[in-house]
């Protein structure tokens, strides 16, 4: 039902409290943006999801940032421009005390938003353009553990990357895509160790780095291999390791870098 026009965007989607009841695999959404009648679209559309739930709204990056530390969801999806505090230093205030992951939504296809998400902790950027089906998606593979960029910009910041020859110009602080194998947080944040030479990848390890790539998840590469999730990770893991790379997005790099995909080819 749509809410009458003087009611705001709270009073149209009411707060929820957390619910220890509810189900373990339910993921709880708040959205962050300041145009109603877009947060009402958004909210329906997940609602409209069994295993996803809207328990609250925000209008401004300051709301969003209280109504995370007393609402607790899984997953927020933050527009960038805001009034006042705007979604990326919300972003790094909520990532600061690990409340919640964040979604950057935005409508504006820029690089520069992009590496300050990525630095403020984001775990995920999409571009409102996106389907319906690829925003709920996209909040279950960042709920997951899992990171998400949207192909239109990460194409750009590869190609930079490659033309510049430099890794450096990948942010360290990008955030891996999964939680590559029991040793995920050492490779996700240890130091390249230059000048070593990389042990070869064997061809298995090869394809799941081409299909990452490309920006297929952990679970669409296994679809393609007819392998498990998990053993996607460990096959991610070892390729982060044999190559002396921080993160996914390191990897994604050096596979446009080094020609195993081209930056020009298309997501599968």
């Amino acid at each position: 039902m749509t809410p009458p026009h003087d009611m705001s965007p709270s009073e149209a989607f009411p707060q929820q409290a957390p619910d220890p009841a509810a189900p373990g695999d339910l993921v709880r959404v708040l959205l962050a943006d300041d145009q109603p009648l877009l947060l009402q679209g958004i909210a329906t559309i997940l609602d409209a999801q069994p295993d996803l739930a809207v328990v609250g709204t925000a209008s401004s990056g300051q709301e969003a940032v209280e109504m995370a530390d007393r609402l607790r969801p899984d997953v927020i999806c933050m527009d960038i421009e805001m009034p006042g505090v705007d979604g990326i230093e919300a972003t790094a205030q909520v990532r600061g005390t690990g409340t919640a992951e964040v979604i950057m939504l935005t409508t504006f296809n820029r690089e520069d938003y992009l590496l300050r998400a990525l630095q403020a902790g984001a775990s995920g950027f999409l571009l409102k353009t996106a389907s319906p089906e690829q925003l709920a998606e996209g909040i279950r593979t960042v709920a997951a553990g899992e990171a998400l960029l949207a192909p239109e910009v990460t194409r750009s910041l590869i190609r930079r990357a490659v033309s510049s020859g430099d890794l450096s110009s990948v942010p360290s602080s990008v955030p891996s895509s999964v939680p590559d194998g029991d040793g995920a947080d050492d490779l996700g944040g240890r130091k390249s160790r230059t000048g070593a030479a990389p042990d070869p990848l064997s061809e298995r390890e090869v394809e799941v780095l081409s299909l990452a790539a490309r920006g297929l998840s952990n679970a669409e590469i296994g679809g393609q291999l007819f392998i498990g999730a998990e053993t996607v990770k460990t096959h991610m893991s070892r390729v982060l390791a044999k190559l002396h790379l921080r993160n996914r997005v390191e990897a994604v790099a050096y596979a446009y870098q080094h020609r195993i995909v081209t930056p020009d080819a298309d997501p599968a």
